[in-house]
């Protein structure tokens, strides 16, 4: 029986495309399968009462210093190279997530979250922009006009809203978190141990 990883998330998060991108080669290692559960970073902050680090650690500048560290050491790691951090930051993803939440419902997930987090996190588009959404899902190959149509429906909104309180009922606080069964983990840092667990 193939172990699984649950991931929660959401574009908005620069950690979760730097995750994305080291995922293929734990799934190689461990045969294991991570399975992305599209959720939304800003309702998760507000039920569990949690900022972005930015906001959170913006007049700790040791702690931002080192967190940008991190980034860089995991950038290097994996060697990342297109990664930049998108000038438009900190985007608002509630569109791109209802989109991901249709893609979803419409079994093809990972090709849309394969697509769209490079338009987000290499090509720095400012991807709150109905008109550059748009654009973008038309670039890569997706029915623009069916999406736009499933992301104002009520369906797929309270799917999306339904998604982001089973991540926090799960205990999820930000993103990335990563479930192994009943076994949390928050953070890209925290692969490591992730990959250690599905080897036990």
């Amino acid at each position: 029986m193939t172990k699984t990883v649950d991931f929660i998330f959401d574009f908005a998060s620069p950690n979760a495309y730097l995750v994305h991108n080291a995922i293929p080669e734990i799934e190689q290692r461990t045969g294991a399968k991570f399975i992305y559960k599209p959720c939304l970073l800003g309702g998760i902050f507000k039920a569990t009462n949690n900022q972005a680090p930015m906001i959170a650690f913006g007049d700790i500048p040791a702690k931002m210093a080192y967190d940008g560290l991190e980034m860089e050491r995991f950038i290097a790691r994996h060697n990342l190279t297109n990664f930049k951090m998108n000038p438009n930051f900190p985007i608002i993803t509630l569109q791109l997530m209802r989109a991901a939440t249709a893609a979803e419902a419409d079994g093809y997930l990972m090709d849309f979250i394969s697509a769209m987090l490079p338009c987000m996190w290499e090509k720095g588009l400012k991807m709150d922009d109905p008109d550059v959404i748009r654009t973008a899902f038309t670039d890569a190959g997706f029915d623009a006009d069916k999406l736009f149509e499933q992301m104002a429906s009520d369906e797929i909104k309270g799917q999306l809203v339904a998604n982001t309180q089973a991540a926090v009922d799960r205990g999820a606080f930000g993103i990335p978190t990563f479930f192994v069964g009943d076994e949390m983990f928050f953070g890209k840092e925290r692969l490591g141990q992730v990959e250690e667990l599905l080897q036990a």
